[in-house]
């Protein structure tokens, strides 16, 4: 690590530390959960970008997939539901599958005059098929006693398992959208992206019998144990006493602590990975198809598939930390995953923390959420003062304390242009590789 790099994550420590003193470590530890968090999701988009070049608006989608992938690992299956409309769901995938397995065997053997006709036919017959089936089973299912239910639930497993398949979810949909939209122009393919996002996230909002829709999931299990058991425990009470702390706030700076063990075993783990990716071959091609594809494309590389695998690659990494966020929250809301909003943040952290770079993405990625959260307080202190000489009735004020919550839209945004402006490569710029001179006796 650079002397710059150290300096700086060292600043980023203080300020955390700071607002653990003048506010709260409670406070201090949930921004730090989050901020781990937010710097999985960088360096996800950070494969895309700075490995590969592909500029993904859709990020949101792939961290709610890794949401659902949470929710449906944990959550047990609700037995009521599945006798109710299980089996017509089951159907329902068959006929797709079948309808799937018919287009591509269809496309492969007829003759181009029928294959269209074939297509067209084959997709339209299995659509209605499904659509007679699916209707039924899923009005069924979300009329099991709808306040609590209302949704097939999912495996009844440990969460942090849904990590794992959060990753797998995520790539899968990847791949498959990948195969559509890679080789469009960099702005087309930021529309596709941001497109399908949309779907995915409305998906997820109207499908009650998957998700619950708007009524969320809540009461998700845990990776780590909760605050009352941890009042209960004797050796917990033993700790806080040989401590000399009230076991009470205690034991919720010692989940918070737990969670931060998690989240930054995985980080770690991620960057050590990525890190290696980034200077072997693989990473060196990558940098290479980034820079002239037209060029590597002479040389004999396929460039949509090696781009196909950094848009799978970032977008596994994201659908992790779209799990680790709902388990952190311990509820799946599909209404919460806004794309403009929070993929424009995640695409700050990752600009300005260093395109190309995964040391700098992890500091964006705690820097951004940082000023994110803390920008609403200081905004209100800030306005407060300027106000301070105004009578407290008079509508100027009461509008500038209303407008603090908003400062931090303008925070980013100003944040993104001083990056532009003055950091054009980001706090911590991708390393360049320097060849030495050939000797020339």
């Amino acid at each position: 690590m650079s002397p710059r790099a150290l300096l700086l994550f060292a600043a980023m420590a203080v300020l955390l530390l700071a607002v653990g003193q003048f506010q709260s470590w409670t406070v201090a530890l949930t921004i730090f959960n989050l901020c781990l968090i937010s710097a999985v999701m960088a360096l996800g988009v950070n494969v895309q970008w700075g490995y590969a070049g592909l500029f993904n608006v859709g990020t949101m989608g792939f961290a709610a997939i890794g949401g659902l992938a949470a929710m449906l690992v944990s959550v047990p299956p609700v037995q009521a539901a599945w006798t109710a409309g299980g089996g017509g769901m089951i159907l329902s995938a068959l006929i797709i599958a079948a309808t799937a397995a018919a287009v591509v065997a269809a496309r492969r053997w007829l003759a181009p005059p029928l294959r269209g006709a074939a297509t067209v036919a084959l997709i339209l017959i299995g659509f209605l098929a499904a659509r007679h089936v699916f209707g039924p089973a899923a009005d069924a299912i979300e009329n099991v006693d709808a306040a609590r239910f209302g949704f097939l639930g999912g495996l009844g497993m440990p969460i942090i398992f849904s990590w794992l398949v959060g990753g797998l979810f995520a790539a899968g949909a990847a791949w498959f959208i990948g195969k559509i939209a890679l080789g469009l122009r960099t702005d087309y393919l930021a529309i596709a992206t941001l497109g399908i996002s949309e779907i995915i996230i409305a998906i997820l909002r109207n499908e009650d019998w998957l998700t619950r829709g708007v009524k969320n999931v809540t009461g998700l299990n845990r990776p780590v144990p909760r605050e009352v058991d941890l009042q209960q425990a004797s050796w917990f009470l033993d700790l806080s006493a040989r401590l000399g702390v009230d076991p009470v706030p205690f034991s919720s700076l010692f989940v918070k602590l737990c969670y931060a063990g998690l989240f930054a075993t995985v980080l770690l783990l991620i960057v050590v990975l990525l890190e290696r990716a980034y200077h072997s071959p693989w990473g060196r091609m990558m940098r290479a198809l980034r820079d002239n594809p037209k060029a590597a494309a002479a040389m004999g590389k396929d460039v949509k598939w090696r781009q196909l695998q950094a848009f799978v690659l970032g977008s596994a990494i994201v659908g992790v930390a779209g799990a680790m966020l709902t388990t952190l929250d311990g509820q799946f809301t599909p209404g919460s995953y806004n794309p403009l909003r929070y993929t424009f943040l995640i695409w700050v952290m990752v600009i300005l923390g260093g395109s190309g770079n995964n040391l700098g993405s992890v500091l964006g990625g705690f820097l951004i959420w940082f000023l994110w959260v803390q920008a609403e307080p200081a905004g209100r202190i800030l306005m407060e003062i300027i106000s301070s000489q105004v009578p407290k009735d008079f509508a100027f004020r009461v509008h500038f304390l209303e407008a603090s919550a908003h400062l931090r839209l303008f925070l980013m945004g100003f944040i993104l242009i001083l990056a532009l402006r003055f950091f054009p490569q980001g706090l911590l710029p991708e390393e360049q590789s320097r060849r030495r001179p050939r000797h020339v006796p």
